[in-house]
Protein backbone atom coordinates (compact mmCIF):
# COMPACT_ATOMS: atom_id res chain seq x y z
CA UNK A 1 0.00 0.00 0.00
CA UNK A 2 1.30 3.55 -0.68
CA UNK A 3 1.65 6.60 1.63
CA UNK A 4 2.59 9.73 0.97
CA UNK A 5 6.07 10.62 2.02
CA UNK A 6 7.11 14.17 2.37
CA UNK A 7 11.24 14.32 1.33
CA UNK A 8 12.95 17.68 2.05
CA UNK A 9 16.12 17.99 -0.11
CA UNK A 10 18.68 21.01 0.06
CA UNK A 11 20.55 21.46 -3.28
CA UNK A 12 23.91 23.44 -2.53
CA UNK A 13 26.45 24.84 -4.53
CA UNK A 14 29.59 22.87 -3.96
CA UNK A 15 32.68 24.31 -1.84
CA UNK A 16 34.79 25.18 -5.18
CA UNK A 17 31.85 26.58 -6.98
CA UNK A 18 31.51 30.47 -6.70
CA UNK A 19 28.77 31.61 -4.85
CA UNK A 20 27.57 35.16 -5.19
CA UNK A 21 24.49 34.69 -3.21
CA UNK A 22 26.79 33.66 -0.07
CA UNK A 23 29.29 36.44 -0.82
CA UNK A 24 27.08 39.26 -1.12
CA UNK A 25 25.18 38.19 2.65
CA UNK A 26 28.64 37.82 4.28
CA UNK A 27 30.21 40.84 2.95
CA UNK A 28 27.68 43.00 2.33
CA UNK A 29 25.38 42.56 5.11
CA UNK A 30 27.27 40.14 7.98
CA UNK A 31 30.36 41.99 8.00
CA UNK A 32 29.00 45.54 7.57
CA UNK A 33 26.47 45.03 10.57
CA UNK A 34 29.90 43.96 12.78
CA UNK A 35 29.52 40.05 12.44
CA UNK A 36 33.03 39.85 10.89
CA UNK A 37 33.47 36.31 12.58
CA UNK A 38 31.47 34.68 9.98
CA UNK A 39 33.99 33.35 7.56
CA UNK A 40 31.79 32.01 4.42
CA UNK A 41 27.96 31.77 4.00
CA UNK A 42 26.88 28.89 1.13
CA UNK A 43 23.73 29.50 -0.27
CA UNK A 44 21.68 26.71 -1.48
CA UNK A 45 17.66 25.85 -2.44
CA UNK A 46 15.15 24.07 0.09
CA UNK A 47 12.46 22.09 -1.23
CA UNK A 48 10.21 19.77 -0.09
CA UNK A 49 8.32 17.11 -2.33
CA UNK A 50 5.39 14.79 -1.59
CA UNK A 51 5.33 11.70 -3.17
CA UNK A 52 3.30 8.14 -3.15
CA UNK A 53 5.64 5.73 -2.71
CA UNK A 54 5.41 2.18 -0.86
CA UNK A 55 8.74 2.61 1.64
CA UNK A 56 10.70 5.10 2.68
CA UNK A 57 13.30 3.81 0.74
CA UNK A 58 11.44 3.50 -2.45
CA UNK A 59 10.28 7.82 -1.95
CA UNK A 60 14.23 8.62 -1.38
CA UNK A 61 14.90 6.48 -4.59
CA UNK A 62 12.27 7.90 -6.73
CA UNK A 63 13.31 11.23 -5.75
CA UNK A 64 16.59 10.80 -6.38
CA UNK A 65 16.05 9.64 -9.73
CA UNK A 66 13.78 12.37 -10.43
CA UNK A 67 16.50 15.67 -9.53
CA UNK A 68 19.00 13.40 -11.51
CA UNK A 69 17.27 12.87 -14.80
CA UNK A 70 15.44 15.92 -15.19
CA UNK A 71 18.25 17.59 -14.37
CA UNK A 72 16.35 20.19 -10.92
CA UNK A 73 19.96 20.63 -9.39
CA UNK A 74 23.68 20.81 -11.31
CA UNK A 75 25.77 17.79 -10.73
CA UNK A 76 28.71 19.48 -11.93
CA UNK A 77 27.94 22.93 -9.40
CA UNK A 78 25.94 21.21 -7.07
CA UNK A 79 25.54 18.69 -3.98
CA UNK A 80 22.50 17.29 -3.21
CA UNK A 81 21.51 16.42 0.21
CA UNK A 82 18.19 14.71 1.15
CA UNK A 83 17.65 16.17 4.80
CA UNK A 84 14.45 14.00 5.82
CA UNK A 85 11.86 12.12 4.80
CA UNK A 86 8.54 11.17 6.80
CA UNK A 87 5.26 10.32 6.66
CA UNK A 88 2.64 12.48 6.28
CA UNK A 89 0.11 12.64 8.68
Amino acid sequence: MKKIWIVEIVMENKPAAIDPVGDTIRKDLLAKKGYDMVSDVRSGQYLRININAETQENAKEIVEKICNELRIFNPVSQNLNILNITLKD
